[in-house]
């Protein structure tokens, strides 16, 4: 059931076009992931369709009895408040425990940001709402209470609209993706995974008719150049076709961004911790803890918020001296310090300044690598998006040309695509890389070990990356939850009967290689189809819902055929 229509609404800011003419219906079951590249106006759709700001054209039709719950990207609160001014009932007690938040006689002003953050998600998530409206969620959780927050949401009835760069909690979470580009709105069915899929497809499809949209346009040129003589037949039609063509382009070279950066020398001496502890106000962060960083490190830093992750990392970059125990950093280590906070940016400097200050040369040409246009040069930082200013810090710290990294965070309010090429700059950059981060998938790319603070001070190594952590533990505690089951159950009343195919799945089993390989050659034919009726978009729209009724069709069969498969290996072992 529909429950807010979104009609044909545009929004600027001075003269900058942010949102151009689009439209969204969100139904009472809908879990929507907003994503698009920091600046586009994610953040600014979701305060439209909350009611805090109003479009210049077009209009919000809300359902007469829907309630909506909105969590800004940084919300406000009275800082003499204390966390118990806030809690009404029982149940916001157990979400703020769940989120990290347990003294509620701590006045607000004593708290960071990323805690008074967490008290606003707990308030939206307790109010009762028909539409839930969510920008950066995960932000400042840790992996335990991000876990528990997807979980809560998978569950939760109503509608949900959400801004996250966390792609697995965008994966399991989402079942609709809108994505913004240059002003426009694109929606796809379904989860992260079906997103990248179908935007694959999209921009294949658009790449292809441009393609026959230039071929024509070559023909329809040659033809307008024979000069006044061809066309004194009057043929208006088609100099008006020829007109369209010309005004219908598509930009192929579409901005993507560019991190390739140079590193200075690394020698042999890197950075040595020995026997190193700290404390503050009584608390032990770290507690005699050595390590030797390699080269080749790449390590994830994990664990809940306030165990002294970032005092780790402030440790290493000597910002803050041990109480004992000595750091070692060699004398050609140049270390790029990538912190949560970018309230030490100077607001009223120009993006370009800001740059200029550490490559004086060729500032402009690597903000253009940035995504910041020569036009967006210029621009104060106070006026950039909270996205923006993680990104041109980004492009600072790396500009330096450090040659070991120590990311806090780096992860938040980042885009996607930013975090992406980041992702693959990391795997080329020639130096150790330190992250602290709560976003899982960038642990499973770019992590080969993970440090876990578990409390008191105490960090556990793994090897591997996050996933290879998760699975490790489950594995450690799999066998206490083997034993209470086995416990639990009762004597077998009788001998299980022996393992066999019934008639239709012998059936099945015999022709299931036969029946996918029909569809794999399916689907090929339909690639080509589809590419050859690229400038048909009725014909084109109707053979994609035919390509995705196959692609169903395969995941089944191929499902069915793992599931046959595997009991054919059963039936064998048994009778063996």
């Amino acid at each position: 059931m529909n429950i807010l229509t979104v009609e044909n609404i545009s929004k600027s800011f001075s003269e900058k076009p942010l949102l151009s003419g689009i439209s969204l219906g969100i139904d009472d079951q809908d879990k929507i992931g907003v994503i698009g590249i920091n600046g586009t106006g994610k953040s600014t759709l979701l305060k439209l369709i909350a009611g805090t700001e109003e479009p210049d054209s077009g209009r919000i039709v809300r359902g007469g009895s829907v309630r909506i719950e909105y969590l800004p990207q940084n919300p406000e609160f009275n800082p003499d408040s204390k966390v118990r001014d806030y809690i009404h009932g029982f149940e916001i007690e157990a979400v703020l425990t769940k989120l990290g938040i347990n003294d509620f006689d701590a006045k607000l002003s004593s708290l960071s940001g990323g805690q008074r953050k967490r008290i606003a998600l707990a308030q939206a998530l307790v109010n009762p709402s028909e539409l839930l409206i969510l920008d950066e969620p995960t932000n400042h959780l840790d992996n335990e209470a991000i876990d528990w927050l997807e979980q809560y949401l998978k569950r939760r009835k109503g509608a949900l609209l959400m801004i996250t760069h966390d792609r697995y909690f965008l994966d399991r979470v989402a079942n609709e993706i809108v994505e913004i580009e240059n002003g426009t709105l694109f929606t796809y069915k379904g989860n992260y995974s079906y997103f990248l899929e179908r935007k694959l497809e999209r921009e294949a499809l658009e790449i292809a008719s441009e393609k026959k949209r230039r071929s024509l346009y070559r023909n329809e040129l040659a033809w307008m150049r024979q000069g006044a003589q061809a066309r004194s037949t009057k043929q208006k039609a088609r100099i008006e076709r020829f007109e369209k063509l010309g005004e219908q382009a598509v930009d192929l070279t579409k901005e993507k961004l560019d991190m390739s950066m140079g590193s200075s020398r690394l020698g042999r001496k890197i950075i040595e911790l020995d026997h190193i502890s700290k404390s503050f106000d009584g608390a032990k962060y770290i507690d005699d803890f050595s390590y030797i960083v390699l080269r080749s490190d790449r390590i994830g830093v994990i664990g809940p918020n306030g165990a002294g992750k970032s005092t780790l990392m402030s440790l290493i970059s000597g910002e803050v001296k041990p109480d004992s125990g000595n750091i070692e950093v060699g004398p050609t280590v140049r270390i790029g310090i990538f912190s949560q906070e970018t309230s030490h940016m100077p607001e009223d400097v120009r993006v370009i300044e800001y740059i200029k200050e550490v490559a004086p040369s060729s500032a402009s040409q690597m903000l253009e690598r940035f995504l910041f246009p020569p036009e967006k040069q210029w621009t104060p930082i106070s006026k950039l998006s909270g996205g923006e200013k993680r990104r041109l810090y980004l492009l600072r710290v790396l500009s330096e040309e450090p040659n070991i990294l120590l990311l806090d965070e780096p992860t938040n309010d980042l885009d996607i695509e930013t975090l992406t090429v980041l992702e693959d700059y990391l795997e080329d950059f020639e130096g150790a890389v330190i992250a602290v981060s709560h976003d899982r998938y960038f642990l499973d790319r770019m992590a080969d070990s993970i440090f876990v603070f578990e409390g008191g001070g105490r960090i556990a190594r793994h090897t591997g990356n996050y996933f290879d952590y998760m699975s490790e533990i489950s594995l450690v505690k799999a066998p206490e939850k083997s034993l209470e089951k086995a416990a639990e159950k009762k004597p077998a009343q009788a001998k299980e009967k022996p393992l066999k195919f019934s008639y239709k799945e012998q059936r099945e089993f015999e022709g299931i290689d036969d029946e996918i390989a029909g569809l794999e050659q399916q689907l090929e034919d339909m690639e080509g189809k589809i590419e050859n009726a690229a400038t048909d978009f009725v014909k084109l729209q109707k053979l994609v819902e035919d390509k995705e009724e196959l692609e169903k069709q395969l995941e089944f069969k191929m499902e069915r055929w793992i599931y046959l498969n595997e009991l054919n290996e059963k039936i064998k072992a048994a009778k063996a």
